[in-house]
């Protein structure tokens, strides 16, 4: 067999399939350029689904002499030598792209540098004519025809072009939210399809891109690496991770670190196949992140991946810890009154609820197979010290509920749990505890109001969030029985999943759990607390070190504890069903207050639903 050098045409078509695999690549390319050119006006037009396209930006513009150079292959005004690989501030480095599409394409370049004239430059098919004289508008305009017409065998695995002129515009919203500070205008058959005006903000330029308004914003920095989010509300969600945006370095990256980070913050929030409308920037010094490891450059490594996802992950669960969605649907004037007054005062300053306006459904969500001891006669004082969950057992008079819910208070009062996370109004008024409470509907709805709508609170959502976050305070504050065993449970693992555990053996034991290892695939579990049965046990170290191994110790043990409790929480609470009176409504609502996420139950359901007074007298006709 002879060894040949292949010709340069081929080779040029190699490398343009590595860069330029469908036309959304090649507009990707073309914008990047504009951008490294200090663009502020990109314009964007696409037609036969990608395969004409035009992109006119008011950069810079390239010199007379530097237009041949310019679809040369490894020719580049970005970079100069190695070392300026470990420092990019720019999209561009490789210097292949424009000639990477030439080869593949017709292609003219007509461009114009300030105080110069206008120059124009085409090539067929990676042939280029000599550059000419040409009057044009000052920056540049790159026009692509015939786009893998010499390539049919990637012509023929183009999608439609209607499929394709969706991944022009994905990579379009992309670049605009990358830069906010730019003014881009998209169109296609002709037609202007989106025009994104440039933002004084991120969160601005989110809420333009998504078409969610309101998002969230929020900021954080672990190590030198900086996290800046916008996120929706928890019950503002997808069917798909689609509408998850990740940046690194202002470049579009898939990274699944950084989607697990916000999926992580978004715990005990979402119900399974739920995903949430967000997006993320991340930013670090140049030389702790290689962006070139990928032809495309949609990946990016990490010097210090951990501290990459901690960033994002502590700015998503800062912003939801907030509940902002709930200080801006609860009214700040209080509507509860004592029983015997039956009208409310209505004010002229309170705000109006904003709630889902739809009819509520109850919901199937998964639970983790997880088996849990329960004695029913033993009360939560004695379990858990300070933490009394219902049972699904009846209970014999309405005392005996009461008993239980004022001991619950009794735990909140006594402060076990974050008080600086409560949920208030500005002006220190609580949320939940303010709603006049009209009844229960079906043994399963707390009915209540306030001056613009009629709420419906599910009794076993609403004290599931409860007992959840009280059982997570309980447990990381220590406050759980441990039951010591005369005889070590010997727990079988595998090499790594043992090295993983033991490597966090005393933030195992805070919460708990006391292991030794035993072996090079055992480990020795000495106590426990008394809440999980032996099952339990054994299966939540398997997650643990299986989390552990994925994304390291604090946020595995997080995670599990979560899932423990959560299940936990489901089944030691008031149930659909379940009568209960104005006062122990009012003792539920009251402890929801001390919960800035009580808006949903640690399976994502919601807790509650709104009717505003506007839609039911529309619906009886009283308004149009």
């Amino acid at each position: 067999m002879e060894i040949h050098v292949l010709a340069p045409e081929v080779i040029d078509q190699i490398a343009a399939g590595e860069v330029v695999e469908r036309p959304a690549h090649l507009v990707k390319e073309l914008v990047e350029n504009s951008i490294d050119a200090g663009a502020d006006e990109i314009e964007v037009q696409v037609e036969q689904g990608g395969r004409w396209v035009k992109v006119r930006d008011n950069g810079r513009g390239i010199s007379r002499a530097s237009l041949p150079l310019s679809l040369a292959r490894h020719a580049t005004s970005k970079i100069s030598n190695s070392s300026d690989l470990w420092g990019l501030s720019s999209y561009g480095f490789r210097g292949e792209a424009l000639a990477s599409i030439a080869a593949v394409s017709r292609l003219t370049l007509i461009t114009k540098m300030k105080d110069q004239k206008g120059h124009q430059l085409i090539s067929e098919f990676g042939k280029a004519r000599d550059v000419e004289e040409v009057g044009a508008d000052f920056g540049t305009t790159v026009i692509i025809e015939d786009l893998f017409s010499n390539v049919p065998a990637r012509l023929k695995f183009l999608k439609s072009d209607s499929a394709e002129i969706t991944q022009i515009k994905n990579v379009l919203k992309a670049m605009a939210l990358a830069y906010p500070n730019i003014n881009l205008k998209v169109r296609s058959n002709n037609k202007l399809i989106y025009f994104w005006a440039k933002t004084e903000s991120l969160k601005e330029r989110a809420e333009q891109i998504l078409e969610k308004n309101p998002l969230y914003f929020g900021d954080a920095e672990v190590e030198g690496v900086r996290a800046q989010v916008c996120i929706s509300a928890p019950n503002e969600t997808t069917g798909n991770s689609r509408q998850i945006w990740l940046f690194a370095q202002k470049r579009w990256v898939q990274d699944r670190s950084l989607q697990a980070a916000i999926m992580d913050g978004y715990r005990n929030l979402l119900m399974h196949g739920e995903f949430p409308y967000a997006v993320a920037w991340v930013n670090c010094d140049p030389e702790e992140i290689d962006v070139n490891i990928h032809p495309t450059k949609s990946q990016v490594k990490f010097l210090k991946a951990n501290n990459a996802f901690r960033a994002v992950n502590r700015a998503v669960r800062e912003v939801l810890e907030k509940a902002p969605w709930v200080k801006e649907t609860i009214g700040t004037t209080p509507t509860y009154r004592p029983e015997n007054e039956l009208r409310l005062e209505k004010s002229t300053n309170s705000e109006s609820l904003r709630f889902q306006d739809e009819a509520f459904q109850k919901t199937n969500y998964s639970k983790k197979d997880f088996a849990f001891t329960k004695n029913e006669n033993m009360s939560v004082m004695e379990t858990l010290k300070t933490y009394s969950p219902i049972s699904k057992r009846q209970y014999k008079d309405d005392n005996e509920l009461d008993r239980y819910l004022e001991t619950e208070k009794t735990y909140n009062e006594e402060k076990v749990i974050l008080t600086e996370n409560v949920a208030e109004t500005t002006s220190g008024t609580k949320l939940w505890s303010r709603l006049d409470i009209l009844g229960q509907a079906d043994l399963t709805y707390i009915v209540a109001q306030n001056e613009k709508a009629l709420l419906l609170v599910d009794q076993h959502a609403a004290h599931e969030r409860v007992a959840f976050e009280t059982l997570m305070s309980a447990w990381k504050g220590g406050k759980l029985d441990i039951q010591n065993y005369l005889v070590p449970l010997v727990v079988d693992l595998e090499n790594e999943k043992v090295e993983a555990l033991i490597s966090q053996k005393d933030d195992i034991e805070k919460l708990g759990v006391h292991i030794e290892q035993m072996g090079p695939e055992s480990i020795a579990v000495n106590a426990a607390p008394t809440l999980l049965k032996e099952k339990a046990l054994v299966q939540a170290l398997h997650l643990l070190a299986d989390e552990m191994m994925d994304r390291g110790g604090s946020f595995a043990l997080e995670k599990v504890i979560g899932d423990i409790c959560a299940t936990l929480a489901c089944h030691s609470v008031v149930r659909a069903g379940q009568a209960l009176s104005k006062d122990q409504m009012r003792a539920l609502l009251e402890q929801m207050d001390e919960f800035p996420l009580s808006s949903f139950c640690p399976h994502g359901r919601p807790v509650y639903v709104e009717y505003p007074f506007s839609k039911v007298e529309k619906d009886f006709g009283r308004i149009v």
